[in-house]
């Protein structure tokens, strides 16, 4: 998933060079990069939370560890806004880079199921 999304990502962001105006490639990059940050980190979080649940110990990840990432996302969104760095439009087209990813591998799922009759992990 993480690399479909640097991909999708990487692809926009070049085609918007040669076709769009900068503001518009800085903030699917921006964008992107958050997107990419924002999985990564939920990607850690949860399986550390899952490992305490495993051991039986209470999970340590409060909801405000988990809400600090999405204050994190949108002051940078906001701020990359308000100094007219990048358009919003495209900061949220960069952050929507995982639904590439996920219709990827919804369609590599989709496919193995079909030719090999089973489910791949």
């Amino acid at each position: 998933m993480f690399r479909i999304m640097a991909l999708a990502a990487g692809l926009a962001v070049l085609a918007s060079l040669l076709i769009g105006p900068w503001r518009v490639a800085s903030g699917l990059l921006i964008g992107g990069v958050l997107a990419l940050v924002n999985h990564r980190w939920l990607q850690s979080s949860t399986s550390a939370a899952f490992a305490v649940l495993l051991d039986g110990q209470k999970p340590r990840l409060t909801i405000a560890k988990y809400a600090l990432r999405y204050l994190i996302v949108g002051a940078t969104v906001f701020g990359a806004y308000k100094l007219r760095i990048a358009s919003l439009p495209a900061l949220f087209a960069g952050l929507c880079s995982f639904v590439v990813a996920l219709f990827f591998e919804a369609s590599r799922e989709f496919y193995f199921a079909i030719t090999h009759g089973e489910e791949t992990n």
